[in-house]
């Protein structure tokens, strides 16, 4: 994953609902995922390991918010064990099929938890972060971000 995309990610999860970063967990499997199959593309078992690895650490915190109050979360726990041992094996047999495999399940997953999040209207996790504002500034072309609130970082006590 890019240092941009991962920008990205902490910036969207900072300001994310519960909704929204179920949505955001699924599409940084799905980029791991991309990353693993350029990387067994490239045969760099290195980047291989490491992909997967984040990948499975993404789906291992799906898991482990799953509230089994509900009758349906069993299936989703059953849809993440098979989603983890796909992971696995693709990288033990380096196949590419597996990979499609994981996608296509987080893939209807994620565009499901997309327009659960449109209607979801309570506010975000995390509390007391920093504000990030974009622009355009300085030269064409380029964006610098800037932040605000810098004297109000860290934790309330």
């Amino acid at each position: 994953m890019t240092k941009e995309k991962k920008q990205e990610f902490t910036l969207r999860i900072t300001t994310a609902n519960k909704t929204e970063l179920v949505e955001i967990l699924y599409e940084m499997v799905l980029e791991y995922v991309n990353d693993s199959v350029e990387a067994m593309k490239s045969d760099d078992r290195d980047a291989l390991h490491e992909s997967i690895r984040k990948a499975r650490a993404c789906l291992r915190e799906l898991m482990e918010s799953i509230d089994f109050s509900y009758d349906i979360s069993g299936n989703f726990m059953s849809l993440y064990a098979f989603v983890n041992k796909e992971l696995v094996l693709a990288e033990i047999r380096k196949d590419e099929e597996m990979f499609e495999n994981v996608r296509k399940v987080i893939i209807p997953l994620m565009d499901t938890y997309k327009e659960l999040a449109k209607k979801d209207e309570s506010g975000p996790i995390m509390e007391n972060t920093q504000k990030v504002v974009a622009g355009m500034t300085y030269s064409k072309n380029d964006i610098n971000e800037s932040m605000m609130d810098q004297d109000n970082r860290g934790f309330y006590v």
